[in-house]
Formats: C-alpha cells, structure tokens, sequence
C-alpha cells in the first residue's frame, strides 16, 4: 500500500492523523479550504510563474529549447492572474499558523505582483532570497542578461508575529560558522535527481532540486511540524519533508504529477532521530529566573555566592535577591555595583562552593531547563 493517501474523495477530515502526509487532489484554493484554520507551521508555494513567453524558442544550432508552455503557466491577463494569486494567498493565510511563515518562489515576471499582495494581505516579508544557479539556461537570443537567478520571499503571517521558528544557531553552524547570507548557491535539477517520464522527457519543467527544499526546512522549521505546498508537481517538498522528519500536505490538480511524486516519497527513508536534532543558542532555550532556583530547592536561602576569586561573598535571600551587608539587589545589580561596572552577567560572575570547589550558578539554571523541557514547559 502506497504510503502516502489519496484523499481527494473526502469534502472534511475527522482527525489531524488522516490529513497529514497526504496529497490532494484539485484546485490548490478549494483545497487549501479544506485544511484545518491554522495548522500549517510552514507554508512553501512554486506557484506558476506567468512566464509570458513570445514564441518558441530555439538553440543556436536551431534545437528547440524545452521550455514552460504547460496551460497551468498561462493567464489572459496580468488582472486575471493577480486575482488569482490573491486568492490562493488568502486561503494559504487562514491555513497558517500564527508563528508560521510561508516561502513563496519566483522568477522576474511573476514575484514582484506576489510580493505586492503579499503586503496588501497583511504578511510581513521576513526576507528576500536569492537562489543563484551555478548552471542556468544561457540567454540564446543574446538580447538580456543571462538569467541567472530566481528570488524566494519568505514571510510571516503578519507584522506582529512572534516565535516563528528561524534555527540561526544550525544555519550558521552549518555555514563554518559565519551568519548565513540571503544569496544561496545551488544547481538546477539535472543528472540522476531530475524525474523522467515513460517517453524518457522531464516527469515536471520546473522540478526544484531537493538541496533547495532542504535548506528552506531546515531554516524555518522543526522535526514534527506541518508543511504545505500548494502547488505540489513532482513532490520535492513532501520528497525531503519526510526525509527530514516533517509532515507534508501536497495540493496538485495533475493526476500524473501526482503519481510522480507518490512513487518518489514512498521510496524516501526518514533519518534517523539523532540525526534531526536542532542546534540551537541560548536565545532559544527557555527563560530561567533566580528566583525559581529557590523555588525548585536548588539553592536555598541564607547559601553564600561568591565571585571567582573569593573576593566578594554574597547571601542568599528568600526573595530571590542576594545581599552583601545592607546592600542588596538581583544577581546582576549587585554584582555589577560590587566591580563598580554598570552592567553584570550574574550567572556567570556568582559562584556557589561544592566540595570545595567554585561552579558558577548557571551550572544550576541549565539543570533547571533541562527540567523544564523534559516537563514540556
């Protein structure tokens, strides 16, 4: 049995289970519409770029260039495709959720109109991508620049969203440890990894190569969550979704396309869960007062805090404060006023004595998250 569910036939789903890692069969608005409001923790969207091509389009050796013609990429109208774009953003906003954010794709002709009613619908634009392609088509008729790029908008579902996931930490690891940049280089999908049809031709014309979708989940999502991809062709996204330990909900209205990427996902092995895990910094790990280490028993009043060097002993108080003398203040006030410094890491400056030895008192906030995160909090 294949691994991923046909659903086209049901008009509502009875459980969060018979919705994931399925592909949809229909309009990418009329499906989207039938999502759970708010489910969504990330959204990618290729949608058709418009291309407004002006003939066909030969080699200079007089080969015709296999380019886009599909009726899916044509519009009467510049009008009758922006109504279109509206729509299937409003049905992708509702489907998000309110600290998701969405990835949409385009070239030149089509991703200044999205990002137009991107903003008109109230996502606010996080960032702007640029996807160079280390091998694009050359530019045959030698009239315009090569056409070396495309551009992803990547967004949140309104101005004041808050904890959406951008895994920094990971990102930069990944890049030798230096901030990753919004230009990103990857080859278009040849060789072994584009998908071919019975008559040996390209199984989709814009196929994505899997090296991109990887870096846009694994920047803005985590293991577990939901991705949506509304206009879902050869299946790369639900392809390294799975891979990566994400579920998926492919929109395609192309039964072909969608028995492509059927066989392509059933034939993906998950990673392993070591191998999923987030690097993450301490922006991301769970907020710890001083005070809580009093309430959880790992300090106790009236126990001595020292700086490094013995130089200063502090008490502490049931408050939460500590206290040298009649001065008293939180651990990083006083260990600010005691140097004579405006501002102090307490964490780091307070010590407390076991068996004889100094540990700084973040060695006890980082128990106390560990605790946190196995309790869910």
């Amino acid at each position: 049995m294949s691994a991923v569910r046909r659903l086209e036939e049901l008009s509502s789903f009875p459980a969060r289970a018979e919705w994931q890692d399925t592909i949809l069969k229909g309009d990418c608005v009329a499906a989207l519409e039938r999502l759970p409001e708010k489910s969504a923790d990330l959204i990618f969207a290729d949608p058709p770029y418009n291309l407004q091509l002006d003939g066909t389009l030969h080699r200079p050796d007089q080969s015709l260039v296999d380019a886009v013609d599909d009726a899916w990429d044509q519009f009467e109208s510049f009008a009758a495709y922006d109504a279109f774009t509206r729509a299937w953003l409003l049905a992708a906003r509702r489907v998000l959720k309110p600290n998701g954010t969405i990835w949409v794709i385009g070239s030149y002709h089509n991703i200044f109109r999205v990002g137009a009613i991107m903003q008109d619908l109230g996502f606010w634009i996080l960032n702007d991508i640029v996807w160079r392609k280390t091998n694009p088509m050359p530019n045959f008729r030698g009239r315009r620049f090569q056409n070396a790029h495309e551009t992803m908008i990547w967004a949140s579902r309104d101005q004041d969203a808050r904890g959406y996931t951008f895994n920094y930490e990971a990102l930069k690891a990944a890049n030798d440890d230096v901030q990753m940049r919004s230009d990103w280089l990857f080859p278009i999908c040849t060789g072994k990894e584009r998908l071919k049809n019975a008559e040996g031709g390209k199984a989709h014309p814009t196929q994505k190569p899997e090296a991109l979708l990887a870096r846009v989940i694994l920047s803005s999502s985590k293991p577990g969550d939901v991705i949506v991809d509304p206009f879902f062709g050869s299946g790369t996204t639900g392809a390294v979704a799975k891979r990566l330990g994400r579920h998926f909900v492919g929109i395609e209205r192309d039964a072909d396309y969608i028995d492509t990427a059927r066989e392509r996902i059933d034939a993906v092995e998950p990673l392993e869960e070591e191998s999923l895990a987030l690097m993450t910094g301490k922006r991301a790990e769970p907020r710890v007062a001083f005070a809580s280490l009093i309430d959880t028993g790992l300090v106790k009043p009236g126990t001595q805090l020292f700086d490094r060097k013995k130089r200063w002993a502090a008490h502490v108080r049931a408050d939460g404060s500590i206290a040298i003398g009649h001065e008293a203040g939180s651990i990083h006030r006083l260990g600010a006023r005691v140097q004579g410094l405006d501002a102090c890491n307490g964490w780091t400056f307070w010590h407390f004595e076991e068996q004889g030895a100094l540990r700084p008192i973040d060695d006890l906030r980082q128990v106390a998250r560990q605790s946190m995160q196995a309790a869910g909090a």
